[in-house]
């Protein structure tokens, strides 16, 4: 067993937040492991949680600024489960940052191994009209050090 956590495993971990849950029976399916739709659930607490750290609460933003962050689009690919009370660790970086969206890389781990990576595009949004808007500047500054060095930012 690597001494290394998942974090330093995978490339460019300074721009990387980790979240750490515990799999409750709730997460699990019949068969005893965490039903495939539940990492979409824990990758959303993750980054939820990692811009909480930031400074930018959700609610707040909608309050302040008019918008919020919807998801466009996700693809999650499930690599070995994890089971009841497994420890796993959500590990998140910005791939990309557009004028209105934001490109997310996930990962879950557990017990040293890869669970499942996902890629998940979230859009700036009016929700008036629910047309995209720009990233409001204050949480685009907060995001754009972030973006791994593999990504760009357009």
């Amino acid at each position: 067993m690597s001494s290394l956590s998942p974090v330093e495993k995978t490339a460019d971990s300074a721009h990387a937040f980790v979240w750490n849950l515990r799999v409750y029976y709730e997460d699990t399916d019949a068969g005893g492991i965490v039903f495939y739709a539940n990492y979409l659930k824990f990758f959303e607490r993750a980054r939820t949680e990692w811009l909480r750290k930031l400074g930018i609460e959700q609610r707040a933003l909608t309050e302040q600024s008019g918008t919020f962050f919807i998801v466009l689009s996700t693809s999650v690919d499930y690599r070995a489960p994890a089971r009841l009370d497994d420890s796993v660790q959500i590990v998140s970086r910005i791939q990309r940052l557009g004028k209105a969206s934001v490109h997310f890389e996930q990962q879950a781990w557990a017990n040293d191994k890869l669970l499942a990576t996902g890629t998940i595009r979230v859009g700036c949004i009016n929700p008036v009209g629910f047309k995209p808007v720009a990233i409001p500047a204050h949480v685009f500054a907060v995001l754009q050090p972030l973006v791994a060095a593999q990504g760009s930012s357009a």
